[in-house]
């Protein structure tokens, strides 16, 4: 055995508690750290031949790197959709690094129990039917890749070929209709061989981001029968915007599609009683992408897929070496998702979900939709700015009143004064901002500062 490695397991008890104190204090600081301050460009070290130990090296990642990483998890990270996490998320991502479990077989361990708990957990979280079966993925992207590949197979299913077995070829071209998707969307259509050009973009309503479904039907019907997939929107990027789910679902009473929910963090829409109403339909979709690093506040990476369809889920992904055990009536993850391998992700949202309960991740998502609406109305009575749409949940979003063009350098006066972190982004052609509320630990004081900096920025 190496010297260091010898020397590092004898010293492991004191080596873990420098590096909770490193921890430690980085997340005490976290409410004055600056939040996204643009990084300096670093030279790449070379590799060192003999390494330093554990002890050396996090005096080298304190001394080279640990300045520079953001407040990403803090409370005034207000770019993207970006959520912190809670103690109890954070205490189960370092037992996840513990355990060492690899998730995705049940062959030699319980975590592939536990997983399928704690997507029982989301299920009834979100107030899905029970025909929902889930699995745990990375981020929305590859949910979204995921759901897209079953709705694939479904579409090959109304051929009477299986893409799984028969490749692309035999499957022919499929329409995508959508009203504003994700960028992750097309993405996904190109890693799954269906290409970007599949998705057509489908009109929405007047000043909105949600589908028009008379249009999406006059869509649908030129199709003349042709099955196809419909990606719903429940959450846009830019407004948090939401498609009428239940009349969409209605829609496949007359033509045959795939309909598949984007419903990243706009799902959390449930836990609020005077926003749930945006979900109404949820549970109609036959897939759903979920985001969890988002606004259920556990570490990166984590996200949740559910499907109606198990079995054309297990038709894509099973995996048929003998070693990793049959597919048999509960299929290990493994059999779902594009991965082999991967890490007990569920163990920090089971954790946090098991330490706050609904009511507990309730009050996160409450609140932070009252913030989002505090800084709309801070944002309103500033000359400088305006506001492009109505905060409809948790993301304002807005721009320079009388110099839209201006945004990204706001943006990054913003990042520059360490005080908060909002993104670009353009909305109707219009270069804008926004500011996305996820993080449990922000307060009114937070959005107060914000709002300053924002003032300040714009000069």
């Amino acid at each position: 055995m190496d010297p260091r490695l010898r020397d590092d397991l004898a010293d492991l008890p004191g080596l873990l508690h420098e590096a909770r104190e490193h921890a430690t204090r980085f997340l005490a600081g976290l409410g004055e750290r600056p939040v996204g301050p643009p990084p300096a460009p670093q030279e790449t070290a070379a590799l060192p031949e003999r390494g330093a130990g554990t002890r050396g090296a996090l005096e080298v990642f304190e001394r080279r790197w640990a300045a520079g990483f953001s407040g990403g998890a803090g409370p005034r990270y207000l770019g993207f959709v970006v959520g912190g996490s809670t103690p109890a998320a954070l205490a189960g991502d370092w037992l996840t690094a513990a355990y060492d479990q690899n998730a995705d077989s049940g062959v030699d361990s319980s975590a592939a129990d536990l997983e399928r708990e704690t997507v029982a957990w989301l299920r009834d979280l979100f107030g899905l039917p029970g025909a929902h079966e889930g699995a745990f993925v990375s981020g929305a992207t590859m949910s979204n890749a995921t759901g897209l590949a079953i709705g694939r197979e479904w579409v090959g299913e109304r051929r009477g070929v299986s893409v799984a077995e028969q490749g692309l070829a035999a499957l022919g071209p499929v329409k995508v209709l959508s009203g504003t998707p994700h960028a992750s969307i097309g993405k996904a259509l190109s890693m799954l061989g269906l290409g970007r050009s599949a998705l057509r973009r489908v009109g929405v309503l007047p000043g909105r981001e949600a589908v028009d479904v008379d249009r999406l039907e006059a869509a649908l019907r030129e199709l003349d029968g042709e099955p196809a997939i419909v990606v719903a929107n429940a959450g846009t990027v830019n407004t948090v915007d939401y498609d009428d789910l239940r009349a969409i679902a209605e829609l496949r009473e007359r033509y045959p599609f795939w309909l598949h929910a984007d419903a990243a963090f706009g799902a959390f829409a449930a836990l609020s009683p005077d926003h749930a109403h945006l979900v109404d339909g949820l549970g109609e979709a036959d897939s759903i992408c979920l985001d969890l690093h988002k606004w259920l506040n556990v570490p990166y990476d984590s996200a949740a897929q559910f499907t109606r369809r198990r079995d054309l889920q297990a038709r894509v992904f099973q995996n048929s070496a003998a070693y990793l055990g049959p597919l048999g009536d509960r299929p290990d993850s493994l059999h779902l998702t594009p991965e082999n391998s991967r890490r007990l992700r569920a163990l920090a949202a089971w954790f946090t979900l098991a330490a706050y309960g609904r009511e507990g991740h309730a009050e996160i998502v409450r609140r932070d939709i009252a913030l989002a609406a505090r800084l709309g109305e801070r944002l309103a009575a500033m000359p400088a700015y305006r506001l492009l749409a109505p905060v409809r949940l948790n993301v304002a979003c807005f721009t320079l009143a009388d110099a839209p063009e201006r945004a990204a350098e706001v943006a990054r006066a913003v990042a520059e004064s360490g005080e908060a972190f909002v993104t670009t982004t353009e909305y109707a052609g219009v270069p804008a901002l926004r500011a996305a509320f996820s993080n449990w630990r922000t307060t009114e004081a937070d959005v107060d500062r914000a709002a300053k900096a924002l003032e300040r920025a714009a000069g």
